[in-house]
């Protein structure tokens, strides 16, 4: 039986898929798992039930009517809501991969999927989603470079930094590990669950962007190239 958190009840997933014959063997897969499973078919009714119901994670086909998979998903981060949200999709190019993962998508798994990798991304996603609420968030700060987890947001001194999705747990991992150089596999794997490969110019376009943002009226750069490694964050002697 799988549970949530608080280990007293199973924990109650939210389904959104528009083909009801992979809906329903979903719905009855997860529930043989142990889950509690609320199954919309539309993405309107997904951001209802998301609303209502406070599901402890959603798996979201990206192709839906009356609203589709990325404005749920936008929607739903737009309110400050950190669901942990698996998309499920039959679109297998990189662009679409990033494009789901940019909107706030925490994983993405293409169809057809494999049962048994589906639930073992759901339960790592569930546990990540328990150490978050059991942990109490400590501030990140490199420098005058401050990260409020709790909140998502970023100053510099004074100044705050609006950041995308990607672009704050691109530096929010950057400023957990300050010091450490982390190489270009890690930070794909961790940020984008997936290794564009070494002709990916992906993490350098986003690493543009922080240095832009957090650089910005003068600031020093804290986001620093180590040549034929990957990244790090430190403020220079």
């Amino acid at each position: 039986m799988t549970v949530s958190a608080n280990d007293l009840a199973p924990a109650h997933l939210l389904v959104a898929e528009d083909d009801r014959a992979v809906r329903d063997s979903l719905v009855r897969a997860l529930e043989l798992e142990g889950y509690r499973v609320t199954a919309t078919s539309n993405g309107a009714e997904c951001l209802d039930a998301v609303s209502r119901d406070g599901p402890a994670a959603l798996l979201l086909d990206v192709s839906m009517p009356l609203v589709d998979g990325l404005t749920v998903c936008r929607v739903v981060r737009a309110e400050g809501n950190r669901l942990p949200i698996l998309m499920l999709t039959a679109r297998t190019e990189t662009s679409d991969r990033v494009a789901g993962l940019d909107v706030g998508a925490d994983d993405y798994l293409a169809k057809p999927y494999d049962l048994d990798e589906l639930l073992a991304r759901l339960r790592a996603l569930l546990r990540r989603a328990e150490y978050a609420e059991e942990d109490e968030v400590k501030p990140l700060s490199v420098g005058d470079l401050r990260l409020d987890s709790a909140s998502r947001r970023v100053f510099r001194g004074e100044r705050e930094i609006h950041l995308s999705k990607t672009e704050f747990d691109l530096l929010e991992l950057l400023v957990e590990n300050k010091g450490i150089v982390l190489d270009h596999t890690t930070i794909y794997e961790r940020i984008w669950n997936y290794d564009f490969g070494p002709d990916s110019k992906n993490l350098a376009v986003y690493i543009g962007y922080l240095r832009r943002k957090t650089e910005a009226d003068g600031g020093q750069r804290v986001v620093q190239t180590v040549r034929g490694v990957g990244y790090t964050v430190r403020i220079p002697a």
